[in-house]
């Protein structure tokens, strides 16, 4: 146990962290490591790979992953600022690299292969695209003498520029609608919400006409039957009535066996069958107490930046969750989107944690003299001449 009265840089993170919502990170990633158990051998054995192939790749990323989190977890809100800004750079330049040197799969150039290891650089953009626009936001709040919101228009442009060409509209979707609840939480204008709206529903609907796999998710969401395809779908909603409240026990699941990436994207499914709805509510609670403590917790600041990237954050985390376990009920139209910290992924699990970690630097108890310094070094550079 560490005591209150140890001054080590660990000391004074354990008692300032919060607590709870590093419990349930800790718990979800428990939960990621025991269905991966579950569900990743069917899907080696189905391609050929050796039965723990997957387990192990996970276990493999699982460290550093628990690394980067508590490491980001330690810094400063100015420290996260500044990494985010280097973060974003190299994100958006490899993003656009993927539109040249990306291999196509299923229509989408999303990958870069580097030293042999695949990299899905929109993954790690998303949440320090969320703390630089959460930093303009704050700064249009207290400083009509920078161009704050131009800044942060312009943020989002070359943030989703990229993502639309590859196309991922997904995450084309996920970080415009982070952004706009943030352009929300700052007070700004109604009228921009209602403008930014009606652009956004124009977007989707181009992307439904222009995009061949846009249009044929969307076609098999509304109707399966005549898309002749309905099977994924049924075979993921079967899985929720073949488990029940507790499941036929781990191991006796089936849909394992013939879901494609149920180790990945339809791994809610396979915790239906195997343990469950009994556990499928658990892992809702846990995500929605993560969401809800950090907005409670985003509530209480002070400061409009640590406010704003606190719920922005949380935000991103929530969504995510919540368009994976929608898919797999068939709620909105199948999206090749992980469950955080269950799902399969390397890409993801890194950004993941860097996110969250950023989440537990943000919500962690700061003394008002720390805090009060901040705000004089930033009033000290607003009033600089210029």
């Amino acid at each position: 146990m560490v005591s209150r009265r140890e001054k080590t840089r660990f000391g004074e993170w354990w008692w300032s962290v919060d607590r709870i919502t590093l419990f349930a990170i800790g718990a979800l990633i428990v939960i990621g490591v025991v269905l991966s158990l579950a569900a990743s051998p069917a899907v080696a054995h189905r391609l050929g790979l050796e039965p723990f192939h997957f387990v192990n790749r996970q276990a493999f990323y699982l460290v550093p992953a628990i690394a980067v989190m508590i490491g980001t977890s330690l810094l400063s809100p100015r420290d996260l600022r500044r990494l985010c800004v280097v973060i974003f750079a190299v994100s958006v330049v490899m993003v656009f690299a993927t539109l040249v040197f990306g291999a196509e799969i299923k229509g989408a150039r999303r990958w870069l292969v580097i030293a042999g290891i695949n990299i899905q650089p929109s993954e790690m953009l998303k949440p320090a695209f969320v703390v630089l626009a959460a930093w303009l936001f704050a700064e249009s709040t207290r400083r009509s003498d920078v161009p704050a919101l131009p800044l942060a228009f312009a943020l989002l442009g070359v943030s989703v520029v990229p993502l639309a060409a590859q196309p991922d509209i997904g995450q084309t979707v996920l970080v415009v609608t982070v952004w706009c609840a943030l352009f929300f939480l700052a007070g700004l204008q109604w009228i921009w919400m209602v403008g930014l709206g009606g652009v956004a529903v124009t977007g989707l609907m181009a992307a439904y006409t222009l995009v061949p796999h846009v249009t044929k998710r969307v076609d098999k969401f509304l109707n399966p039957d005549a898309a002749h395809d309905g099977f994924q779908i049924e075979t993921a909603l079967g899985s929720f009535a073949s488990g029940g409240w507790f499941g036929r026990g781990p191991g006796e699941g089936t849909v394992k066996r013939i879901l494609p990436d149920s180790h990945a994207d339809f791994i809610f499914a396979v915790a239906a069958e195997e343990f469950g709805s009994i556990l499928c509510i658990a892992i809702v609670g846990l995500f929605a107490l993560v969401v809800l403590r950090s907005l409670v917790l985003a509530l209480r600041d002070e400061d409009p930046f640590t406010r704003f990237a606190t719920a922005g954050l949380a935000l991103l985390f929530g969504m995510q969750a919540a368009i994976n376990m929608s898919v797999n009920l068939h709620l909105i139209p199948a999206k090749g989107m992980t469950l955080p910290f269950i799902s399969y992924g390397g890409s993801s699990l890194i950004s993941l944690a860097f996110g969250v970690g950023m989440l537990l630097a943000f919500t962690r108890r700061r003394p008002r003299a720390e805090i009060a310094a901040e705000a004089e070094s930033a009033l000290r550079l607003a009033e600089q001449p210029r």
